[in-house]
C-alpha cells in the first residue's frame, strides 16, 4: 500500500513540477511519461504487480527505473521550492525500501527472459 501511495505521490509531483514550469500541457505530459515508464518495463513475475509485463527487464534495471522515478519526483518538488514535501516523499521512499529487503533481494536475483 505503501508502495502504491508513493507511486501515486510521485505522479502527483511531476505534474506539480510541471505546471510550475512549463504549464498545463507539461503537467499531463510529465507525470504521464513518468506512468508510462512505470508501467511498461517490468520484471516478469513480480509478486508486487500482476506478474505481467510489456517489456521485461532484469531486476537490477527496474529498480533503477524505480528509485530514478521516485527520487526524481523529490527533485521536481525540491525545483519548485517545496522544500517540506521533497523531504517528506524522500523519507518516505528511504523508509519504503528499508523495509522492502525481501523484494529487493528478489529483484537482484531475477533477469529478464
Amino acid at each position: 500500500m505503501l508502495r502504491f501511495a508513493l507511486e501515486l505521490s510521485a505522479l502527483a509531483a511531476f505534474g506539480v513540477w510541471g505546471w510550475q514550469t512549463y504549464g498545463l500541457a507539461a503537467a499531463i505530459v510529465t507525470p504521464a511519461v513518468a506512468a508510462t515508464l512505470w508501467g511498461v518495463f517490468a520484471v516478469p513475475d513480480d509478486p508486487s504487480r500482476s506478474g505481467k509485463t510489456v517489456v521485461p527487464v532484469p531486476g537490477w534495471l527496474r529498480l533503477i527505473l524505480e528509485l530514478a522515478i521516485l527520487y526524481g519526483a523529490t527533485w521536481a518538488l525540491y525545483s519548485v521550492d517545496q522544500v517540506m514535501l521533497s523531504a517528506v516523499l524522500a523519507a518516505s521512499i528511504t523508509f519504503h525500501y528499508l523495509v522492502s529487503v525481501d523484494r529487493l533481494a528478489w529483484l537482484m536475483k531475477q533477469n529478464s527472459r
